[in-house]
Parts: structure tokens; sequence; C-alpha cells
């Protein structure tokens, strides 16, 4: 059915046309009907897409129309157009989150917390809940063994911090280990983006005040409660790890 065919059966005596129908522009009732093609059809990220050309056809709609719909699907990750390629499912993405997040906190009023200071809130209880989920999931097996990825981590923030400053691959790299027994991809995603908004962040946010050292102890804390399915010192090493960026925080609010 086409997008055409679609707004005469709204329009017929009798039924009201939706307030969602009216409200829609030609470009968002193509963003619509490209995913419910996605949808109906069953296809799943990675998998190839109709060309400009079979969509104008069926949806009977311009080729302007189908590009800007398809741009602004390619803008949130759900059309991945590879030129010389075609169009494909795209991956989900969290960028458009990331450069909003990153946005805002750069514009708020200094005597106000930044949205990256609510981040950092949500992700200290985010990564206790993960680790405590940790805990209930895989409690009472070898969690040393489970989690000798983790602690082969810590090990190389030791070494680098020996040398200089732990790098933030390695720490991102702890994090993203601790978690992937729980097997929710989601999570990887979802701390990645936190991270990106940090990392974009970085220049603001100015040197952190803790020695490499501390930084690398504060992540062994945590590996050790986790693997003592200690909750309480879970709790207190993710507070202690998470104190350095609130205290980086409240330095740039009062300038």
């Amino acid at each position: 059915m086409t997008l055409r065919d679609g707004r005469r059966h709204l329009a017929e005596p009798g039924v009201p046309a939706p307030a969602r129908s009216r409200r829609l522009s030609r470009a968002l009732e193509v963003q619509e009907a490209v995913k419910e093609i996605i949808v109906r059809r069953g296809l799943v990220a990675g998998d190839p897409l109709p060309t400009e050309s079979e969509l104008m056809q069926e949806l009977d709609v311009g080729r302007n129309s189908i590009r800007e719909a398809l741009k602004a699907l390619q803008a949130v990750g759900i059309v991945d157009i590879r030129h010389g390629f075609g169009m494909f499912v795209g991956q989900m993405s969290l960028n458009g989150l990331v450069d909003e997040l990153a946005f805002h906190s750069r514009i708020a009023p200094q005597d106000e917390p930044s949205h990256l200071a609510h981040l950092t809130e949500i992700r200290e209880i985010l990564e206790n809940g993960l680790a405590c989920r940790l805990i209930d999931r895989h409690g009472g097996t070898d969690l040393t063994e489970l989690l000798s990825p983790v602690r082969e981590v810590i090990e190389r923030m030791e070494a680098e911090a020996l040398v200089g400053a732990v790098s933030p691959e390695t720490d991102r790299l702890f994090h993203d280990l601790l978690y992937r027994p729980l097997g929710n991809p989601l999570v990887s995603r979802l701390l990645g983006a936190f991270w990106q908004v940090y990392h974009q962040l970085s220049d603001d946010l100015g040197a952190p005040d803790e020695s490499p050292a501390y930084v690398a102890r504060k992540h062994r804390d945590i590996y050790t409660a986790v693997v003592n399915e200690d909750r309480a010192a879970v709790e207190a090493a993710m507070s202690a790890h998470f104190a350095g960026i609130r205290a980086r925080l409240a330095r740039l609010r009062r300038g």
C-alpha cells in the first residue's frame, strides 16, 4: 500500500483522520513508511534495504522526499547508507544522545548541575546495580575464573600507572569486560555512550586529580568486591571510583 493509498483510506467518509497523520510532514510520513517496511519484512541490522527507486515506486513518492527521509533515518542509525554499496538496516547507535548530552552540558548554567553531573550519577547507580546483578547471577561460582579477563586488564592498568597515566582505552575495557558475563549487549552500548560524552568534554573537565596508581587501585577494589560477593564493598568502591569525576565537575561549576 502506498502512502497515497493510506491517506485516501484515512479520508473515507465517516472516518476522521487521526491527529497524528495530519501533523506528519511528507518526510516524516516517508520515514514511518520505511520503518514499517523494515518491520514488516522482518529485516535486521545489516540487511539490505530497497533502493531509492524501489522505495519511490512502492511508496509512490518523489525522490526528494525519499532522500530527505533516508537522511533523517541515517542520522538516528536506522538506515546505513554505504556509497557505492547500497542501503542497509543500521546498527543501533546512541550517537545522537551523546552529541545532545555533550552540547547541553557545555551550555548549562555554571551555578546548576550539568547534564554530565546527572549522567555521572546515573552511571554510578547503573554500574553499582550491574555489579550486584553479576553477584546475584554468578554468585557461588568461581568468579575469579569468570572475571579473569578483568584481572588481566587491572594488571595492565597497574603496569601503565608505573610509567605514566592509565590509558582511557584500558579504563573503558575494564568496565566493558566486568559486565560482559551478564550477556546484555545494551550495557556495553550505554556505557560506551557515557564514555563518549566524557571524552567530548575532557578538555572542559581538565586533568584528573587522582594519581594513576590511585586510579588502578580503585578499579582493583571494585573487582575484589565483586569477586568476594560483598555488595557493601561494591557500593563503597563504586562511590570512591566516581568521587574523582564528581570533584572535577564541582571544580568546573566553581569556575
